[in-house]
């Protein structure tokens, strides 16, 4: 049953909202526009703010609802941990969309509000900043999971949520290795600008 319950959050954090919402918005899919993933910054870029917003409340509110969920089948902390991890891989790697997904961000976001909310609000402090000075999300997004993942052990939460943020970072900066790419050789889009081909 609680093998189930994992599958069951897996399949949560699979819901390829970006995907969904363009598809409702204007009939296009996504992935072959502008960066080619289905997350809330390519949503923007091609649909604009409206959908982009839907987009990032639906990843968050998932990466949420999986946690709780994990919670429901395991009380044990550990549970909680993984129904993070498994919705960020499920963002990641969707199987309703043969396992091309989005970055896992603001899953994670949803994910860490439920499970470790307090390590949120300095994450969320160095997103905006690099955001304000440079206006490259991807980077902003790289250092705001890696304050995330280290704000969680310096607070004092559970070992495993530490592992659990240790894991979420790693995941998140490993799909934003072709952004890291077009960061070093100076092509990487700005907010506001069109995106880069994936």
């Amino acid at each position: 049953m609680r093998v189930l319950g994992l599958v069951v959050v897996y399949l949560i954090g699979s819901i390829p909202v970006g995907f969904l919402i363009s598809r409702m918005a204007g009939g296009v899919d996504i992935r072959s526009q502008g960066s080619g993933t289905i997350g809330a910054t390519n949503v923007l870029r091609t649909m604009g703010p409206a959908p982009a917003i839907a987009t990032l409340l639906g990843d968050v509110l998932k990466g949420y609802l999986a946690v709780r969920v994990a919670e429901v089948f395991g009380p044990q902390p550990g549970w909680g941990a993984a129904g993070a991890v498994l919705a960020i891989v499920g963002n990641c790697w969707p199987i309703f969309l043969r396992f091309k997904g989005g970055k896992g961000v603001a899953t994670g976001l949803g994910a860490f509000l439920a499970l470790a909310p307090k390590a949120i609000l300095p994450a969320f402090a160095v997103w905006l900043a690099l955001v304000l000075a440079f206006r490259y999300v991807s980077l902003a997004s790289i250092a705001a999971c890696v304050v995330m993942a280290l704000s969680v052990w310096l607070l004092g939460y559970p070992h495993v949520y530490v592992a659990a943020a240790a894991c979420a970072a790693v995941l998140i900066v490993w799909r934003h290795h072709a952004n890291v790419k077009r960061l070093l050789s100076g092509t990487e889009s700005r907010l506001g600008q069109r995106a880069s081909a994936a």
